[in-house]
């Protein structure tokens, strides 16, 4: 199909896209549509930002402007694209039409939902957490649908609907058309089509894990301390609309926070804004008010909007497929557009699964990050603990023997009776100073006993004799002579406190001093 005036479809149609401009279709669009005007289920697959809305879009109106009474139902993994989705279906329905709609997305009113859903909606684009809501409300009846398109069905596999998904497929009657539109054809894409599509129709255009041609790549390796800086340089050195993909929330909201107090045009879009929130801020991005979008992947897939230029990808993707949709987000609709990936030590393996993905037969080029990073891991890793600990354990034994031994090296007399210890002919002495046991006491030359005794002296000598230790807080210390510490010493002794008790009786207390005079002093006061 070279022309969309060729298709076999109603004339408010034809003429509603005419006034769109819209006149050659796309590849995807050129495959589908026709398929799916003849009533056949379509397994399709093709890079995001080919055209996918408009090729179910138009068979979809057209069955809907022929059977009165039948419904379609749209679902989308996120909300942007379900929005999306609902706005590009209403471009195409003119006043000549006239099919209603309703948008059953989070974030949004419930009331403002049932008003459209009693306005007798035939065409219901949504996610499926909340049409699973209104089934439970028993608000929506899906008991009419002839129609039903799953578009990025692989995001939302991955994103776990497919509880949700099987729960809807329940209340759609069997005969039914099936549109199943992916950006990637995993397994549990092709076991879904095998349950829930009859015969389909197989539907590829080009490579789907190759990004578009138009996308220039590039990749800026960087430590992870610098990546900011880095990113402020790209900001100034580029021109027109960025935007940037990073890990988390979190991490959107600080950075967003951080551009904004430097005077960037910044704007942050992910899971926990309210939807009006996240309206606002695609819409001011889309007019141009805002210059930055720090984004999650969230807004990785069915973004639409013209005006992005440069998407770069601040932290690599957790899924290897994700980086494809990132990326495609520029150069949309033919125009051309760049993207630059920061690369850190850390993202060797992510990044050699997605260069993989993109071509079987790449190689690892990344081998000096390679070989750092792997080295710290192996520093870090169990494998070394393992041998760290063997190692320890085999000098551990060793060296017990040699603290064992030297232990047995001392005398034999530790822990006996200390009176078996050898004499003073050279022998080995355990805790002996001078031919002298330290903790008894021992005859010495004389005779005598003395206690503690070293070189026949008594261990504590007279205070006298003792030289001070010169611990004190006292800076007039120091400078005091001998003489001034045994005059005070012995002025001391005068005073009667080191030798003498100073009361030997009670007889000897003073007379003047009297607990009787005391007490009375207490009453009176």
């Amino acid at each position: 199909m070279e022309n969309f005036k060729l298709l076999k479809i109603e004339d408010s149609l034809k003429k509603s896209l005419q006034k769109m401009n819209f006149t050659k279709p796309t590849p995807i669009q050129g495959m589908a549509i026709p398929a799916a005007l003849e009533g056949k289920d379509i397994l399709g697959t093709a890079q995001t930002g080919t055209g996918k809305t408009l090729a179910f879009s138009v068979p979809l109106i057209n069955k809907l402007i022929l059977d009165k009474n039948a419904f379609a139902l749209v679902m989308c993994p996120t909300r942007e694209l379900a929005t999306q989705v609902m706005d590009a279906i209403k471009s195409i329905i003119s006043d000549k039409i006239n099919i209603k709609s309703a948008l059953l997305i989070g974030g949004e009113s419930m009331q403002k939902q049932l008003r459209q859903l009693g306005n007798r909606s035939r065409i219901i684009v949504g996610t499926p957490g909340r049409i699973n809501d209104h089934l439970k409300r028993k608000s929506l009846n899906l008991s009419a649908t002839k129609y039903l398109v799953l578009d990025e069905t692989d995001r939302m596999l991955d994103m776990g609907f497919t509880p949700q998904i099987e729960m809807i497929l329940k209340f759609v009657p069997k005969d039914h058309q099936t549109l199943l539109f992916s950006a990637t054809l995993p397994q549990n894409i092709l076991r879904i089509s095998d349950r829930y599509l009859n015969k389909p129709e197989r539907i590829s255009t080009g490579a789907t894990s190759v990004p578009i041609a138009k996308i220039k790549q590039e990749t800026l390796q960087v430590f992870k301390e610098n990546k900011y800086d880095e990113l402020i340089d790209q900001f100034l050195a580029r021109k027109g609309s960025i935007l940037v993909f990073v890990k988390t929330k979190r991490g959107a909201d600080k950075m967003v926070k951080k551009l904004k107090e430097e005077g960037h045009s910044a704007d942050a879009i992910h899971g926990d804004l309210r939807q009006s929130k996240r309206d606002r801020v695609i819409n001011s991005f889309r007019k141009g008010l805002k210059r930055i979008l720090i984004a999650t992947d969230v807004a990785a897939r069915g973004l639409d909007i013209p005006l992005i230029q440069h998407v770069i990808n601040y932290d690599l993707p957790q899924v290897p497929e994700d980086y494809i949709h990132r990326i495609g987000r520029t150069a949309r609709a033919g125009s051309e557009g760049s993207a630059l990936t920061f690369l850190t030590p850390d993202d060797r393996l992510m990044w050699n699964s997605i260069n993989k993905l993109i071509d079987p037969n790449f190689k690892p080029a990344f081998s000096g990050l390679r070989r750092d990073s792997t080295n710290k891991r192996r520093g870090k890793g169990p494998n070394n603990k393992k041998r760290k600990a063997r190692n320890e354990k085999s000098s551990f034994g060793k060296g017990r023997q040699v603290r064992s031994s030297s232990f047995r090296d001392k005398p034999k007399s530790y822990g006996k009776n200390r009176s078996d210890k050898p004499s003073r002919d050279g022998e080995k002495k355990s805790f002996g100073f001078k031919g002298k046991s330290s903790f008894r006491d021992k005859p010495s030359r004389d005779g005598k006993k003395k206690s503690f005794g070293f070189k026949g002296k008594s261990s504590f000598s007279k205070k006298n004799d003792r030289k001070s230790s010169g611990f004190t807080n006292n800076p007039k210390y120091f400078g005091r002579k001998p003489s001034e510490n045994t005059s005070s010493d012995s002025e001391k002794r005068k005073n009667g406190f080191m030798g003498k008790k100073k009361f030997k009786s009670r007889n000897s207390r003073p007379k003047n001093f009297s607990f009787k005079k005391h007490s009375k002093k207490r009453a009176k006061s």
